[in-house]
């Protein structure tokens, strides 16, 4: 009986130990449903500005892409290609994403808003105002290119994600579920207080990752799907497009972007962090004691 107060002693020794050299601390898990966010301006502050981010996100990469095809009627030598579109949709998120990321954490895209309310990082309500908010953003968005640009708009298709001739709905599928988990992978790891704490400069550069982690996943899929892995900018052109063959594959880049992003928060969470074996972990010493 001695020995087994003694393993329990010595158990709670390691803990404290294990705990006293940690040097970051992860934050306390956000409310499942948190209504008492909606009495606060903080929490409009941040609807806000996740709209006005997903507005000037879906203005410029739209335009962009937008122009590229535009200019490509003109010969082969005009416009910004493939790579210059991957760039445009690169850095514009890593600006965004560093204007914003304090007052809303800089989410601008519903599959990262999905991963993080998986992890407990967002309250239900929370999430579900980030989203439509991020909605209303794009198709805001989309719609100033329309109306600037209508001519170019209508006859280049766009900027609406489609699959392209040659690919079939799964790998379009698969395209929009891999790309979605590297970049939720990458924001959950560039924001993880485990990593900001051993590089006190990673919160500065977070957004860096993130806006290569766009870039890369675009010049891998431009050519798939026109690259989704953000429902909201999917729908955003959808909504202002308006086209039967659009509307007829829009659940790709819902579905998939959502798969995705599932799957990073799982991976991120339960494997990496180890958040299953924690909670075990913690079971055992409470039936200990």
């Amino acid at each position: 009986m001695s020995g087994s107060k003694e393993g329990v002693i010595i158990g709670e020794r390691e803990h404290n130990d294990e705990e006293q050299r940690k040097d970051y601390v992860d934050p306390p898990a956000a409310p499942l449903m948190g209504f008492s966010e909606l009495k606060k301006w903080s929490f409009y502050r941040a609807v806000i500005a996740e709209f006005m981010a997903t507005l000037l996100f879906l203005y410029i990469t739209i335009a962009t892409a937008i122009g590229n095809n535009n200019a490509q009627t003109t010969g082969p030598c005009y416009g910004v290609g493939v790579l210059g579109i991957a760039w445009a949709f690169g850095a514009v998120i890593f600006v965004l994403v560093y204007c914003t990321a304090g007052i809303s954490g800089g989410h601008i895209n519903p599959a990262i808003t999905f991963g993080m309310l998986l992890a407990r990082k967002v309250s239900l309500i929370r999430a579900v105002a980030y989203i439509a908010a991020q909605s209303l953003g794009a198709i805001a968005g989309v719609a100033l290119v329309k109306a600037l640009m209508r001519h170019a708009y209508n006859s280049n298709g766009g900027g609406a994600n489609v699959v392209a001739a040659g690919f079939s709905k799964g790998a379009a599928l698969g395209a929009e579920i891999i790309g979605t988990f590297l970049l939720v992978y990458t924001v959950f790891s560039a924001t993880d207080p485990k990593r900001n704490a051993r590089d006190s400069h990673v919160p500065v550069l977070a957004p860096l990752p993130i806006g290569l982690a766009v870039f890369v996943v675009h010049l891998a899929t431009i050519p798939i799907t026109g690259t989704g892995i953000n429902p909201a900018r999917s729908l955003g052109a959808a909504v202002m497009f308006n086209n039967r063959r659009v509307w007829s594959q829009h659940w790709i880049f819902w579905v998939g972007p959502f798969v995705g992003a599932l799957a990073a928060a799982a991976y991120h969470q339960y494997v990496l962090r180890a958040a299953a074996v924690k909670a075990l972990g913690s079971f055992r010493s409470n039936r200990s004691g």
